[in-house]
């Protein structure tokens, strides 16, 4: 789990975060970071997920399968 006391997002924002390409920033960012993340977390069988609320930050929970015995 991931935490920050941020700014947040609102729901127009969050329901675009894992879009390829998506960014909030100007001309400084690709807009893959986010989406990278989770097709890696994925092909490795986990899950990320994010709730967030504006004016009081996010949190992005990541979750990765068990290896082994």
């Amino acid at each position: 789990v991931v935490a920050d006391t941020g700014v947040g997002m609102d729901d127009a924002t969050r329901a675009r975060i894992w879009d390829p390409f998506f960014t909030t920033k100007s001309r400084t960012g690709t807009g893959l970071g986010l989406y990278l993340s989770k097709a890696i977390v994925e092909a490795h069988g986990g899950s990320v997920s994010a709730t967030s609320q504006v004016g009081q930050g996010s949190i992005f929970t990541v979750q990765l399968p068990r290896l082994g015995s």
